[in-house]
């Protein structure tokens, strides 16, 4: 079992910036990266950012430039740092834990991905 905990989440003004933070415990061993995702409303969960253990990382079209993910290794927590953010960023962040077969689906397959954390509100205002 990995238990995930997600923070850093909150309502910021469009243009600013929030750190999401999401910390691993438990079978810490298990995972090969860990992957955000948001689900804004009425829409699908998507990918945003993924990191793997030897720090190779990828990122949603939608946010490149914008969000940097970088990860303590032996803390085994995954940091995304969100700038110049936009109303469209308004989402329930989640931090999911896969192993090395469900993270060659990188961003793009929620069900490839084992272990959810429960999720961090980011809201956006114009």
């Amino acid at each position: 079992q990995v238990h995930l905990v997600e923070s850093g989440g909150g309502s910021v003004q469009a243009g600013g910036s929030l750190r999401l933070s999401c910390a691993a415990s438990g079978n810490t061993g298990f995972w090969y990266c860990m992957t955000w995702f948001r689900q804004g409303p009425g829409r699908e969960r998507e990918g945003v950012a993924l990191i793997a253990r030897d720090g190779k990382t990828m990122y949603a079209e939608s946010v490149k430039g914008r969000f940097t993910i970088s990860q303590e290794y032996n803390k085994n927590t995954v940091h995304l740092q969100m700038n110049t953010l936009k109303p469209e960023d308004t989402a329930m962040y989640y931090c999911a834990a896969g192993d090395y077969g469900g993270c060659l689906s990188g961003l793009r397959k929620t069900d490839a991905y084992t272990y959810w954390g429960q999720g961090t509100q980011v809201t956006v205002s114009t």
